[in-house]
């Protein structure tokens, strides 16, 4: 297959180019700033089209995932740079793939599970999960979070309806890998600290996917050319925060972890330029459609995902 990664320089784009490199597809990462690859870069500007739509034409998937990234201050700067590097970016794939002789036969666009409420009481899937934003003293950064959601998955829709190429939003959950710099490793960091208790009242649920799990659902919708429209990617099994930190401390085989309440994090939030609302938010998020059509995951639970992914940390360590 031909696919095509606008933004793909990222943690999760870097997952998915290294998937596909090794299964020999061809791929094709679009990046502001190129760097050295085993696949192919091409530089895109990120807000218009321009030669690099070429790349577009007969292309299996274009997987968009361009957008700066959230974890920074809420400040009027970066809301305005988070916003517009979605949007912006969305709407020039759609363009592009307008200007197609030969167009993508699907585009799948990044989108997040916080587009959900914050919430304790049940799970959201994406036939009856609630949309946030209206949650009673929710913090203004939490409805900004949902601003940019429905923002970027609006302008995805848009596009869309100006093509024949197939439209799957993808809300993904925290993608778990060993990867330097990603998710997991600055979970696991604090761990090793002695820093890995309950954030906040431990109860706010962790929705979370695992690498393996993820580049699998993205084949799987690649394939199955019925499926339109949002798609979680969140395993089966959200889980809440104390418990969620309880097993990544049991996976590592560290039995220390010391809590961080409320001030605590926001004070640690300030000084590393970073908001409270990526740990404190409830994200409840299950897989309903990928379930529903047959998907299986290799990981579904938590405990037997983190003891895999210390492990291969470890041995990453080693080398």
């Amino acid at each position: 297959m031909k696919i095509v990664l606008p933004g793909g320089s990222g943690h999760v784009g870097t997952m998915l180019a290294r998937a596909f490199h090794r299964d020999g597809h061809q791929v094709v990462v679009l990046a502001r700033k190129p760097e050295p690859r085993p696949w192919r870069t091409v530089t895109w500007d990120g807000t218009s089209p321009g030669a690099w739509t070429e790349e577009l034409e007969d292309a299996d998937a274009v997987i968009n995932l361009a957008g700066r990234t959230v974890n920074c201050r809420y400040g009027a700067k970066n809301r305005d740079e988070i916003m517009r590097s979605r949007v912006e970016s969305t709407k020039a794939v759609g363009q592009a793939i307008t200007r197609c002789q030969r167009p993508p036969r699907v585009w799948l666009q990044a989108s997040t599970a916080t587009i959900y409420e914050h919430r304790y009481d049940a799970p959201n899937d994406e036939a009856t999960g609630i949309l946030g934003g209206a949650e009673p003293n929710a913090p203004d950064t939490w409805r900004f979070s949902i601003d940019v959601a429905t923002a970027w998955e609006k302008a995805a829709r848009e596009g869309a309806a100006q093509t024949k190429t197939r439209l799957v939003l993808l809300r993904s959950a925290i993608t778990m890998s060993p990867d330097v710099g990603g998710p997991f490793d600055m979970l696991l960091k604090l761990v090793r600290l002695g820093l890995g208790g309950r954030n906040g009242n431990g109860r706010q649920y962790v929705s979370w996917i695992h690498e393996s799990d993820f580049i699998r659902a993205v084949y799987w919708l690649i394939e199955h050319e019925a499926i339109s429209g949002p798609v979680n990617l969140a395993a089966p099994n959200p889980l809440p925060n104390a418990e969620f930190m309880r097993d990544l401390r049991r996976a590592w085989g560290t039995s220390i972890g010391l809590p961080s309440t409320d001030w605590m994090l926001e004070i640690g939030a300030f000084v590393l330029r970073t908001e409270t609302e990526l740990i404190l938010k409830s994200r409840r998020v299950v897989p309903g459609l990928l379930l529903d059509k047959g998907f299986t995951f290799q990981f579904p639970d938590w405990p037997q995902a983190a003891r895999e992914l210390c492990e291969r940390s470890r041995q990453q360590s080693r080398i």
